[in-house]
């Protein structure tokens, strides 16, 4: 009677993960959608709870102490830091399965090829999320550099310790007996190797697809585990967040019009990849004063946000410009492009967080049909993003990459700290057109210094 009660309580659990995720789709319920999932989480776990046989001592503990460590983690991050922190979590999420399998390989003397099977499963894909997670979150937090690594015979020393950690899987499966641990152990060390080996040839530009792709993993290794214990509510939501994270993957690489094996082995970032052709002109700088006068008579202005703005921490001072170019008279826009940010819906949060409309988000081809008759556009630390070079220079590395046509706009201001180019490491053309001017400086001062021209 437990167990039906037990299983009811995880159906009901797995249709609000369900439906949470579906509001995730849209930014107006995108909140409410997470808190049914958060509630459906609470439900799977007070029952779990309800388990007889579990030594709660244990489980008070590592509740108390993961909950600490979260808590002080989510309050003291900032929004530039939000990238990394994901990565981390999912790194966590990857450790948890290995342990899992791990522990559950060790607690059983015998069992049959399944249990060993899905044990396998959650050692190598817990090992790599755990480890390529580890290798993002350094990456993006700049404690190594972002640009790609890659070595010679590079894809055939993956492939050969892809292929081992296959085979002392299947030997761990097929062959179990008195070097079944020595193959575990094995198995861990190759698959944290994969991890490694799998994030270092991937440079900063294609980061937000990492995160998507490491997410899509914790996932699947959650299922793993959640097969190693016979755990349904556990594979449910493991194959939710994997299904879920690897479409997010996809649709990313297509904002790319790159394919998902060309992100993971095609070295993007290192030093060896074309520039492009080289540019000619100079960048020209304006002052806030002077882009007042502009951005008084504008009667059409689309914001382009990047990374820049979460590292200024600009949203706030972006929506209070927007509102004063309103009272003036202007249509705002938000162009926010898939790939901007150092994780998937970055720009997102960062507006929302600042309380802009949601009817101000446009798509990139919703703003691309109509940025020819735009007077102003700003753009805010991005750069790939808006870069003509992927529409116009075939030796570009990010050619046919689809983009925010700031370029076309009457006028285009680019906030920036320096001349230097983007995480990418790709200059930006459009830097050197006749209809851009540059705006030095911090990007909140930038902006709070153009409110304040407005005031006066």
């Amino acid at each position: 009677m437990q167990d039906n009660l037990i299983n009811v309580a995880y159906i009901f659990a797995a249709i609000l993960f369900i439906m949470g995720i579906k509001m995730l789709g849209s930014a107006s319920t995108a909140v409410r959608g997470n808190r049914i999932s958060s509630l459906g989480m609470l439900i799977a776990i007070i029952v779990t709870l309800l388990r007889s046989g579990l030594d709660y001592r244990f489980i008070t503990l590592g509740l108390v102490i993961g909950g600490l460590v979260g808590l002080i983690a989510a309050k003291r991050v900032q929004m530039t830091g939000m990238p990394e922190l994901v990565a981390l979590f999912n790194g966590f999420g990857g450790l948890a399965s290995l342990l899992v399998g791990w522990s559950e390989f060790e607690k059983s003397a015998e069992a049959d090829w399944f249990l060993y099977f899905v044990v396998f499963i959650a050692l190598l894909i817990g090992g790599i999320t755990f480890s390529g997670s580890i290798i993002a979150y350094l990456k993006l937090s700049g404690k190594i550099g972002g640009n790609a690594v890659v070595f010679p015979l590079q894809k055939l020393i993956n492939l050969l310790v892809m292929t081992g950690a296959i085979l002392a899987g299947f030997l761990l499966v097929f062959n179990v007996g008195e070097n079944s641990s020595l193959l575990v152990w094995l198995l861990i060390g190759l698959a944290l190797l994969i991890g490694v080996l799998g994030v270092i040839p991937i440079g900063g530009g294609d980061m937000p697809v990492v995160i998507a792709l490491l997410n899509s993993f914790s996932g699947l290794g959650a299922a793993a585990a959640g097969f190693v214990i016979m755990n349904t509510v556990l594979v449910v939501a493991g194959c939710l967040v994997g299904a879920s994270g690897l479409i997010l993957s996809i649709i990313m690489c297509k904002a790319m019009n790159r394919s998902l094996i060309n992100v993971l082995f095609g070295g993007f970032g290192s030093g060896d990849t074309a520039s492009g052709s080289e540019v000619e002109g100079e960048m020209k700088a304006l002052s806030v004063e002077d882009s007042y006068y502009v951005l008084e008579a504008a009667q059409n202005v689309v914001f382009v946000p990047g990374y820049g703005m979460a590292v200024a921490q600009a949203q706030h001072v972006v929506k209070e410009l927007s509102e004063i170019l309103e009272k003036n008279g202007a249509e705002v826009r938000h162009a926010v492009h898939p790939v901007a940010g150092r994780m998937p819906g970055h720009m997102n949060v960062l507006l929302a967080e600042a309380d802009v409309p949601y009817d101000q988000l446009c798509e990139m081809e919703e703003v691309n049909s109509i940025m020819p008759t735009v007077d102003v556009a700003i753009i805010i630390g991005a750069n790939d993003v808006v870069n003509p070079a992927a529409i116009e220079d075939e030796s570009s590395p990010i050619f046919g990459m689809p983009i925010v046509n700031a370029h076309q706009a009457k006028s285009v201001f680019v906030l920036k700290r320096g001349q230097g180019a983007g995480y990418s490491g790709i200059v930006n053309t459009l830097f050197f057109r006749e209809n851009c001017r540059m705006i030095y400086g911090d990007a909140k001062a930038t902006i709070s210094s153009m409110v304040a021209q407005f005031d006066n």
